[in-house]
């Protein structure tokens, strides 16, 4: 009969057969990204609430870091929150946060470098003796220490890489061995004295006292950001992959904008823009480009990420940790040399004390993960401002050294504490 036929007048469909009915189409996963364009604030507020319950904390930790760090000290003395304190602060971390960024190439292979204090000290002892006592010119001299960081970097680089020893070790043996050549380059005097007037000590004292440097050296700074903001958008854009949309260019421009200017307004009620902080800003710039626009910069992440996993996609894994290295001794170079033209001097204590663990400290306090994978140049930058304000601000109040340490310590203790939970949050949420 009729009535046992379908309503469309198909053929009856055997029992136990196969349905014909076609599967539903799978949905695709939509880009995160996407979400926030189309739903406007809505969306920035629950991306926000999502990268918070997995674990993507980014700088906020840090960032919130600074602001209790500095209401607590502003409260307490006054004297913190001047314009020449915060003038001050802003050149005394600049040493600090040089080696900072070496050491932060390095964490992001997963690798650790405990040599870095050594060389900056036998670099600044490179460059006394051959500009101080042997009149070498002093560009010569500059440039010769500099490389000496390099090559020490790609010594340990080449052990690590090629040989198999590992990083710890190499670099522990290094922050004996080169701490030794700096005591055998600097002979029996021990000290040698920089004058003032050399080009290492005015890379330090040197401050544009205009007020107008400050505002416009602030100006680039923004102008950049929004012209590399807008490319990498029409870049993507082209390329038919989420990109940042207008609104949110425009929004993040105007709060860079903010922190330049306040920033530029503070120094100049001081003596104005300090050269060592422009120096440092421009060299985070661009290593901060080389990590995130080159495909260097993406090989070290994967590295970093999956070791095993970037052998197969074909990158040179020993290229890359001699490279790392060798950039690390070169930044430890750079900030012996800024932290020679601070004291204007090279003696048998530089690159020792607490400075190992000042860099380390500043790199992970930062955000840059002890794991590998995850950081960013700037971590250095944000990490040698929270060690450098608890600094200062416990020699204003005249806490002694110790507590300094301890609390320091501490600090670095919380960055690791809260670097681990944000990984196993990932985990948990399938992002790691």
């Amino acid at each position: 009969m009729n009535g046992d036929r379908d309503s469309g007048g198909g053929p009856e469909r055997p029992a136990g057969a196969p349905s014909q009915e076609p599967a539903p189409k799978a949905v695709p996963a939509v880009d995160s990204r996407l979400i926030v364009r189309e739903e406007g604030l809505r969306g920035y507020v629950g991306e926000f609430r999502r990268k918070m319950r997995s674990g993507e904390l980014g700088s906020l930790p840090v960032v919130v870091a600074i602001a209790v760090i500095w209401t607590v000290f502003g409260s307490l003395d006054s004297t913190f929150l001047s314009a020449q304190n915060l003038s001050d602060l802003s050149q005394q971390i600049v040493g600090t946060g040089m080696i900072a960024v070496g050491i932060v190439f390095v964490l992001l292979l997963g690798e650790i470098d405990l040599s870095v204090g050594s060389v900056s000290g036998l670099c600044a002892a490179i460059f006394a003796v051959l500009n101080v006592l042997n009149g070498m010119n002093e560009w010569l001299a500059l440039l010769v220490a500099v490389a000496g960081g390099a090559a020490v970097g790609l010594i340990h680089g080449f052990f690590f890489a090629k040989v198999g020893v590992p990083a710890f070790v190499v670099t522990l043996a290094g922050n004996l061995f080169w701490n030794g050549l700096m005591l055998q380059v600097l002979g029996t005097s021990g000290t040698v004295n920089i004058p003032s007037e050399s080009i290492v000590a005015k890379l330090y004292s040197t401050i544009f006292h205009s007020p107008a440097t400050a505002y416009v050296a602030a100006g680039v700074g923004v102008g950049l950001f929004l012209l590399a903001s807008l490319q990498d958008a029409r870049r993507r854009q082209a390329a038919h992959v989420p990109f940042r949309p207008f609104g949110e260019i425009v929004l993040r421009t105007v709060v860079i904008a903010a922190i330049a200017f306040v920033a530029a307004y503070i120094l100049n009620q001081y003596q104005g823009l300090p050269l060592p902080l422009l120096i440092f800003l421009i060299l985070l710039v661009l290593l901060d480009f080389v990590l995130r626009r080159t495909r260097y910069g993406r090989q070290i992440f994967a590295v970093g990420g999956n070791i095993e996993g970037a052998r197969r996609a074909g990158i040179s894994v020993p290229f890359v940790r001699m490279s790392v290295f060798t950039v690390s001794g070169t930044m430890a170079a750079i900030g012996g040399l800024f932290l020679a033209g601070q004291i204007q001097s090279a003696s048998q204590t530089s690159g020792g004390g607490n400075l190992l663990m000042n860099v380390i400290a500043a790199a992970v306090i930062g955000g840059t993960s002890l794991f590998g994978g995850r950081g960013s140049v700037w971590s250095a930058l944000l990490g040698a401002l929270v060690i450098g304000s608890i600094q200062s601000g416990m020699n204003i109040m005249g806490v002694s050294n110790a507590v300094q340490f301890m609390i320091t310590g501490a600090v670095l203790l919380a960055a690791v504490v809260v670097d681990s939970l944000s990984r196993r949050s990932q985990k948990a949420a399938g992002r790691a």
